[in-house]
């Protein structure tokens, strides 16, 4: 799992490092400045969610995906949906956080579900301590919350009873902490059918992060980079390995070089051949994952170029409304999901399915399903 960084001024490199830099802060400063960045960002979550799945080699429809998030599914979810719907939820809490959370050991734990049985069981023994003003914290707290007593005493039973069925199940020791400590920093419930005991995702995890000091140096673009190779290499988590392509654009924001946004990194990515990604020559896909990049901001220009356009032709369609129309809330729908449907219209705005058809009709967008019912309309 021994990864050695390239040299940065390598002639073969040089050429994709000054493209995908100049395009990122081109991208960058017009995302943070544009009238409708937020609508950009928001439609970039769905593009770069579907988009994860295509580099994975699944199919996952965008409209599909809106309508999974709005919970207005018209069938069944699949599993490609579910894990699509993962990586959309992942790329919103990034959005949410702090530039460099998602690079720490903490955010990344949060980030593939596993706080840790160290830090749980650290919680829970500082928890059961008594402090000395213990009384006015929870004398506060319930002044926040009317239910915060019943509530900690719903978790205390929740976790006796979980002491009780571990001790009768014989994973606890009878009176020995230190045992119960140790074994619960064991994994769990990962039976060998379903996962491979040999491979430890924290050992392989923490020999990522140490390439994190040697990509500072770099230029943002080739550290990036030189991190999602390595997360390709040593594949550090088997079932989210989506993740990596999401850290590239945390650790872009962290850099500072795209902090308007995190970078939808995989929507470039998908354009590059497959040959060139998993190619066996290092510098080959390096050179790939920084096309990916400048490609990533050029389809990111060409949106906000696509997206002012339309709200532009839109609102001249509603220069002369009354105040009170709910014309001006759908253009701002419209423009922040990727597709809407007569159900997502009526809910957002609070009108009758038919009322969002008026709506839609006097707005002219353009119907993009082609489908005489389950309709969708949006911005292309």
């Amino acid at each position: 799992m021994r990864y050695e960084t390239p040299d940065p001024l390598h002639p073969a490199l040089l050429p994709g490092l000054i493209a995908a830099e100049d395009g990122l802060a081109r991208l960058d400063e017009r995302a943070a400045r544009h009238a409708i960045a937020e609508g950009f960002r928001e439609r970039g979550q769905f593009f770069d969610a579907a988009a994860a799945l295509w580099v994975a080699g699944e199919l996952v429809h965008v409209e599909d995906l809106v309508l999974h998030d709005s919970h207005m599914d018209a069938r069944a979810p699949s599993h490609e949906l579910t894990i699509a719907h993962g990586v959309l939820r992942a790329r919103r809490r990034l959005e949410l956080a702090e530039p460099g959370w998602a690079l720490t050991l903490p955010g990344m734990n949060a980030l593939r579900g596993d706080k840790g049985a160290a830090a749980a069981n650290e919680a829970i023994a500082r928890d059961a301590r008594p402090s000395p003003d213990g009384a006015s914290e929870a004398a506060d707290d319930a002044d926040d919350n009317p239910l915060a007593g019943e509530f900690a005493e719903l978790d205390a039973a929740i976790a006796r009873s979980q002491r009780l069925l571990e001790f009768h199940s014989g994973s606890l020791a009878e009176g020995g902490p230190a045992l119960s400590l140790q074994r619960a920093a064991e994994p769990r419930g990962q039976l060998g059918l379903l996962f491979d005991e040999d491979w430890d995702e924290t050992a392989r995890l923490d020999a990522w992060r140490k390439i994190l000091a040697a990509a500072d140096p770099l230029p943002a673009c080739l550290g990036a980079a030189v991190l999602f190779d390595a997360w390709e290499r040593i594949e550090p988590l088997r079932r989210q390995h989506w993740l990596g392509a999401l850290l590239v654009g945390a650790y872009l924001r962290s850099r500072g070089k795209v902090a308007s946004h995190v970078l939808a990194f995989n929507t470039g990515l998908k354009t590059i051949r497959h040959e060139r990604r998993r190619s066996k020559d290092r510098l080959t896909r390096l050179n790939a994952f920084l096309e990916a990049m400048a490609m990533t901001a050029d389809l990111g220009l060409k949106e906000l170029d696509r997206l002012s356009l339309a709200r532009t032709q839109m609102e001249m369609r509603i220069k002369d409304r009354r105040s009170n129309s709910n014309l001006p809330r759908l253009i701002d729908l419209v423009l922040s999901r990727p597709v809407v449907s007569t159900t997502m219209i009526a809910r957002h705005l609070g009108v009758t399915p038919r009322g969002a058809l008026n709506l839609v009709r006097e707005l002219g967008v353009r119907e993009i399903t082609g489908r005489g019912r389950y309709r969708g309309w949006g911005v292309i």
